[in-house]
């Protein structure tokens, strides 16, 4: 918007970043609204979960990182195959993308556990489709009995409950649009920090 001169007395950065903190809580209230509404009027049934890492610093300045001191808060993401400092953001969207809700947890929380807490969040009936790290047989259950939700998670090689080819296949197809809607997110977002 600078660039092309629609805002010609743009704030700062620290200036952008207040007032974005104290309207921390309006946004999030208004995310929950327009979320709930989506929900009620497109009446979507297949919804996806995955988690990304935020790191608050490098693994080397941990020591020095004075916003967060706690052993709870370094994760490791495996498909990465590195440790973080920082929080996970357990995301849960439509099959087309659309974010239907978040969780903030510490980096060495299990993803399962934040898929627990957001289950209520969606309509009976539905499937939730997502990576093995969200594998839990109790929540799955759970899920099922409460809600009739059906946690479509991909299995491990030594997981006790198999998937058939079929299931299998259509697990991996909604994990890759998953992948590439995050893509698309983290993308968006650094072009957003870069201006």
């Amino acid at each position: 918007m600078k660039q092309y001169g629609n805002i010609p007395n743009m704030l700062e950065k620290s200036r952008f970043n207040r007032r974005l903190h104290r309207i921390g809580k309006l946004l999030y209230e208004l995310f929950e609204i327009v979320s709930s509404y989506f929900k009620d009027f497109c009446y979507e049934m297949h919804y996806i979960i995955d988690s990304f890492p935020i790191a608050v610093c490098n693994n080397m300045r941990i020591s020095n990182c004075k916003i967060i001191k706690d052993k709870k808060w370094r994760g490791y993401t495996a498909s990465m195959r590195n440790y973080f400092y920082g929080v996970k953001v357990q995301l849960l969207t439509t099959k087309d993308g659309i974010p239907i809700a978040f969780h903030f947890t510490p980096g060495k929380t299990a993803d399962s556990k934040a898929l627990g807490k957001m289950i209520d969040k969606l309509p009976a009936e539905s499937s939730i489709y997502g990576d093995s790290a969200h594998l839990d047989y109790g929540l799955e259950d759970k899920a099922f009995q409460r809600k009739a939700i059906l946690l479509k998670i991909q299995r491990k090689s030594n997981s006790k409950r198999i998937d058939t080819l079929e299931q299998k296949n259509e697990k991996l197809k909604m994990e890759k649009e998953l992948k590439r809607q995050l893509a698309i997110l983290k993308n968006f977002s650094q072009e957003q920090y870069m201006l």
